[in-house]
């Protein structure tokens, strides 16, 4: 369907990728826990344009160019690996005073945070540079290239979009446990830590 091979695999393999939580669905929540719904739907901007670059990548090669030469996806890896930790020591360094910052930054730092985010992140590589193109017929065209990217932005919007609303409901509720909101930001921080450091010893 839509010249992609495998429709029905094709669909179930974004849903789970997006159902496996992961980086970029800590950056949304946490963009939606500073700013709302405007700041989560921000980062979910950001989650969405790095996964449409990785697509429009894994199909214009860079596949191919990680097999001729792994020592650049392993840089990109490192690297990667380096800035969730980095997001996740900031998070457990923020402090807990529950008081407005003098100036809070605007909502689209979500944005480029995310983007960032889903730019490092190995998982996103993998999927993309090396599962999307499996689905590809070996003589599609362009007309296929854009219902894959708007097959998966579509379903990353959708679940995105509601991950950023329950995430909204739960920050409303949480609101004046400030204990809570420490402790669950404290998690975050852990988790994306955590990640980095398994990510890195994957690679060993």
């Amino acid at each position: 369907m839509f010249g992609i091979q495998n429709y029905p695999e094709f669909i179930a393999a974004v849903l789970v990728f997006q159902l496996i939580p992961g980086p970029g669905t800590l950056a949304i929540l946490a963009a939606t826990g500073r700013h709302g719904v405007r700041g989560g739907m921000a980062a979910v901007a950001g989650t969405l344009a790095g996964d449409a670059l990785w697509m429009l990548g894994a199909v214009l090669g860079l596949a191919a160019l990680f097999s001729l030469y792994p020592g650049v996806f392993g840089a990109l890896q490192t690297a990667g690996v380096i800035y969730l930790c980095w997001i996740g020591l900031q998070l457990l360094r923020a402090p807990g005073q529950a008081a407005a910052p003098r100036s809070a930054p605007s909502p689209w730092a979500g944005f480029r945070q995310a983007l960032a985010v889903c730019l490092t992140n190995p998982k996103a590589m993998l999927f993309f540079v090396a599962f999307f193109p499996l689905f590809l017929d070996p003589d599609a065209g362009p007309a296929t290239l854009a219902a894959l990217l708007l097959h998966v932005t579509l379903l990353s919007l959708l679940y995105q979009t509601t991950l950023v609303l329950a995430g909204h409901w739960a920050a409303r509720r949480l609101a004046g446990r400030s204990r809570f909101a420490l402790l669950l930001r404290r998690l975050c921080g852990l988790a994306l830590v955590g990640f980095g450091i398994r990510l890195a010893l994957d690679d060993r």
